[in-house]
């Protein structure tokens, strides 16, 4: 049992990692990449440095933690759930943890095609967990194609058999035993509601699309957690405390200034309150 995992590895959480591993606490940090920050080939604006890439930022975060002793497990998280405690699921592995802090950024996928804005929340979708039952014996649609596509999948096929895998012109990355369009997606008709799916090569009628491009993001578990979320921003109150006990959220994925600074900054509050937190369990 960890005290807290956090999953994200940029500088908000291995911020929070850092100050909470010097309290003492049994932490671990779960993360895939070097995140959005990866993507940028140089920093010019953070303090102590003329220059450095995004990346080599996030790894020497990371370098600087793993001497303190922090668990760093490089997997991709695809769900989150809590039953007295939280268990994080990872791609290969399962983890317990008396409280979670969310810091994977800001990365929920849209699909840029027409249409799609005009059907989120009128049979778009981005949560199985939460939207699935309206669904019960309609015809889904999904689409993604690596292992948060799989996970959303088997909470569906709960609720339908008749459901299409659309990967949108991307290799499938898992095994699934439903029908696979490989095609790409070229628009989203309906009336009302989403009621047809057009690719390139032929036109599919559906009652609902349920998203899964890519990893999930911050604002993904948070939902599904029942977490309150606006604007596909985690709403916190000071401490950085979602309003689930036990669940936190710091960085991007909260909103704000998207900057470094900001985010470090949120990393630390969040760890003052977690690590309060843990001791009033005690």
């Amino acid at each position: 049992m960890k005290d807290t995992i956090i999953i994200g590895g940029g500088p908000a959480g291995m911020t929070a990692a850092i100050y909470l591993k010097r309290f003492g606490k049994n932490v671990t940090v779960i993360m895939k990449d070097c995140g959005a920050l990866g993507k940028t080939d140089v920093v010019e604006n953070y303090y102590g440095f003329n220059t450095i890439g995004g990346c080599e930022l996030v790894k020497n975060g990371m370098e600087q933690a793993k001497k303190l002793g922090v668990e760093i497990i490089e997997d991709e998280v695809i769900n989150l759930s809590y039953d007295g405690d939280y268990l994080v699921k990872t791609a290969n592995k399962e983890y317990q943890a008396k409280t979670v802090l969310l810091a994977t950024g800001s990365n929920r996928s849209k699909l840029r095609v027409k249409g799609f804005e005009d059907y989120v929340g009128k049979g778009i979708s981005f949560c199985a967990i939460c939207d699935g039952f309206f669904y019960k014996n309609k015809k889904l649609a999904i689409i993604g194609n690596g292992k948060y596509m799989e996970e959303e999948l088997n909470v569906l096929k709960e609720y339908t058999k008749d459901i299409l895998v659309f990967t949108n012109e991307t290799s499938l990355e898992v095994e699934v035993d439903y029908p696979v369009i490989k095609s790409k997606i070229t628009e989203l008709q309906g009336n009302v509601k989403l009621e047809k799916i057009i690719t390139k090569d032929g036109e599919y009628d559906i009652d609902g699309i349920f998203v899964a491009m890519g990893t999930a993001s911050a604002s993904d578990f948070a939902t599904k957690m029942g977490a309150e979320v606006s604007n596909n921003k985690i709403v916190v109150n000071t401490n950085h405390e979602t309003n689930i006990p036990g669940l936190y959220a710091a960085g991007d994925c909260i909103g704000g200034i998207l900057q470094i600074s900001k985010a470090i900054s949120d990393g630390t509050a969040a760890s003052l309150a977690i690590n309060k937190y843990l001791k009033n369990l005690t």
